[in-house]
C-alpha cells in the first residue's frame, strides 16, 4: 500500500467567504477537502460570528433551461467575520450559489478580497463566485471561467471569459476558477498547486 505524503507550509490558513444560500457542495466539499490536507479553513460571513449558521442551497441540473434550487444543509461558521486579519491567510476561497450576488455589496468583503489580489495570493472562485470578483474589478485583464450566466459579468468587469465544460477549471496565474461543482476535482487540484502544496502518492 502506497503512503500519501503531504507537504504544506506551517502558515497554512485559508479564508473562505460565504453567505446565506451559498451552494451546498461548493462550500462543504472545499472546506472538508482542504481541511483534510492540513489547511485551517476559516469560513466567515458578514454580520455573523463563529458558531453561527448559514443556509445553503443545492443547485442541480435536471434538464431545464437553468439550474433548479433545493434546500441544502446548514453550515456552521468557524470564525468571526469582524475578527479576520487578512495578512494571516495564504489564500482565499469564494464558493458560488446565490451568496455572491449580495456579498459583493459589503464593503468589508470587498476589502478582504482586494488584499489577496493586491498581494498576489492564490484565489479560488467557483460558479457564481466570479460575480464578487467582477464587481470589485479584480478580473480586469484576467482570464476566468464560472457559471455560464456569469460570463457577461466577467467580460463587463474587464476580464476574458473562458467557456469550459462543467467539470473543468481554469488557472490564470494565482487565480483558479471553475464552472460549477462538477469541476471540484480539477478546481481543487489547481488551487492546491498554486498554494505550493505537494502531494505524493
Amino acid at each position: 500500500i502506497k503512503s500519501v505524503l503531504l507537504c504544506i507550509s506551517k502558515m497554512s490558513k485559508l479564508l473562505m467567504i460565504a453567505g446565506d444560500f451559498v451552494e451546498d457542495y461548493e462550500i462543504m466539499v472545499p472546506f472538508q477537502a482542504l481541511t483534510m490536507l492540513g489547511y485551517q479553513v476559516d469560513t466567515v460571513c458578514p454580520n455573523k460570528k463563529s458558531g453561527d449558521k448559514i443556509k445553503t442551497a443545492v443547485h442541480d441540473f435536471e434538464g431545464d433551461q437553468t439550474y433548479v434550487e433545493r434546500p441544502g444543509h446548514a453550515f456552521t461558521l468557524n470564525k468571526d467575520f469582524d475578527a479576520v486579519t487578512v495578512d494571516e491567510y495564504v489564500g482565499l476561497v469564494i464558493p458560488g450559489g446565490r451568496a455572491p450576488e449580495y456579498l459583493r455589496l459589503d464593503d468589508k468583503v470587498m476589502e478582504y478580497t482586494k488584499h489577496f489580489f493586491d498581494t498576489n495570493k492564490p484565489v479560488a472562485a467557483i460558479c457564481h463566485g466570479v460575480q464578487l470578483l467582477s464587481a470589485g474589478g479584480f478580473l480586469k485583464d484576467k482570464e476566468a471561467t464560472g457559471y455560464y450566466a456569469c460570463g457577461p459579468e466577467v467580460t463587463l468587469g474587464g476580464g476574458k471569459y473562458i467557456k469550459l465544460e462543467a467539470d473543468q477549471a481554469h488557472q490564470d496565474g494565482n487565480l483558479v476558477t471553475a464552472v460549477a461543482w462538477p469541476g471540484h476535482p480539477e478546481w481543487l487540484k489547481k488551487f492546491v498547486q498554486v498554494l505550493g502544496a505537494k502531494i505524493e502518492l
